[in-house]
């Protein structure tokens, strides 16, 4: 492994993290902002959701300014709009101004969802992508081991405006890395043909493209069950079980490195086994893992252990679904790829809104429900799987072998 490919993943994986740490940090402070701002509870939960409804708009149109403008502009642009808006956020008055501030930091750092994918595709395809995603998603999982504990640390000894204060210096930090640590990977010379009108014909052939759009999508459950996991499970660790925040911060932690360790391996897999096979094997183990420990607790175990077990197995499987079915869905699709990243960011962020919505409806604090809603994304993920590759040629399996 060069020293650039490792650089490239650092940098795109630090820039990556930066909308994900802001969310992570901010969870444990939403009680002390409605008690500080003097807004409900659903108020302040709206400051969280208009995040996730940038992050679901943004990439449509952050993919193809970065195939018109380059990846590095568009970038910068992100950046700025986060740092200025969490200034903005540490500032706000009252919890209008908080939610209209997150909904900037959100499409400021939707730049973070999309061109990185758009960069590892410019750089590579097949076997090489994959390792390079993987290596990306190790240095972005800083945010779901770290942010939790990191978050609770500063609102104590400073406050909740201080977390805002702190991304924005991650933000600075990032400008200045992706400055001196990327180079262009979309010149002059390739930009050429894109503009807007080919991006939105682009985003009209790729709906209609069934690889693509079911690949999108098995990822996207993907994401819909840690959603919903996200959501819930502070409650139930909390609540239900009894634990401490500082011990839900640590079984948090475990899942995430549960996902990203096992990512790791996606690389060597794909070499050995290509895309498609471990697509279908890793779909298949996360749901097996999650449909197993969801039957347990419907028949009555529904111990913590058994829960923490079965999220661990789940979401190590689910650490080869995201880059694995992310790099098989843009394969064929290098010459937008910041349009496809675009695309493919956007119906996984609403996948994983709707999933949230709709477990929040039957959510009791108690684990079954969560539970349920978690194993009917890993199902229908497979079944989604079968579907769409069931009559692939294995055209990209033999590609990355070779």
């Amino acid at each position: 492994m060069t020293s650039g490919f490792l650089r490239v993943a650092i940098v795109l994986g630090l820039i990556s993290a930066i909308g994900p740490f802001a969310i992570d940090m901010y969870l444990p402070a939403l009680p002390t902002i409605g008690a500080d701002l003097g807004a409900s509870p659903l108020a302040v939960q709206m400051s969280l959701v208009v995040v996730f409804l940038s992050f679901a708009v943004g990439p449509l149109f952050v993919g193809p300014l970065a195939d018109i403008y380059g990846r590095k502009p568009v970038l910068y642009g992100g950046l700025v709009v986060f740092a200025l808006a969490s200034v903005g956020a540490a500032l706000a008055p009252d919890v209008e101004w908080l939610i209209f501030f997150r909904l900037l930091q959100g499409l400021g750092s939707s730049t973070g969802m999309v061109v990185p994918r758009a960069v590892v595709r410019d750089l590579h395809t097949g076997a090489e992508a994959t390792k390079l995603m993987s290596l990306l998603m190790l240095v972005f999982s800083v945010s779901p081991i770290l942010a939790p504990l990191t978050g609770s640390f500063i609102i104590e000894a400073f406050g909740w405006r201080a977390v805002f204060w702190a991304v924005t210096i991650a933000a600075v930090l990032a400008f200045f890395l992706l400055m001196f640590g990327l180079k262009e990977t979309r010149p002059a010379a390739r930009r050429g043909g894109s503009s807007f009108a080919v991006a939105w014909a682009g985003y009209k052939l790729l709906s209609v493209h069934r690889t693509f759009v079911g690949l999108s999508l098995i990822g996207g459950l993907g994401v819909a069950s840690f959603f919903v996991y996200l959501a819930n499970s502070s409650f139930i660790i909390i609540n239900h079980y009894g634990m401490s925040p500082s011990a839900y911060s640590l079984l948090f932690s475990v899942n995430a490195v549960s996902f990203f360790a096992v990512s790791q391996i996606s690389g060597w897999l794909t070499e050995r086994y290509g895309l498609s096979r471990v697509v279908r094997f890793a779909v298949v183990g996360f749901a097996a893992a999650m449909l197993a420990g969801w039957a347990v607790m419907a028949a009555g175990f529904a111990s913590l252990a058994v829960m923490c077990v079965t999220l661990f197995v789940g979401y190590g499987f689910l650490g080869l679904v995201i880059p694995t079915t992310s790099v098989l869905a843009m394969e064929e699709h290098g010459e937008i790829a910041g349009t496809a990243a675009a695309l493919m960011g956007t119906l996984h962020m609403v996948t994983g809104v709707v999933a949230m919505i709709v477990a929040g409806v039957f959510a009791n604090d108690r684990p079954l429900p969560m539970m349920t809603g978690i194993a009917v994304c890993a199902g229908l993920a497979l079944l989604l799987t079968l579907l769409t590759l069931k009559r692939e040629p294995g055209r990209q399996a033999v590609a990355a072998a070779e």
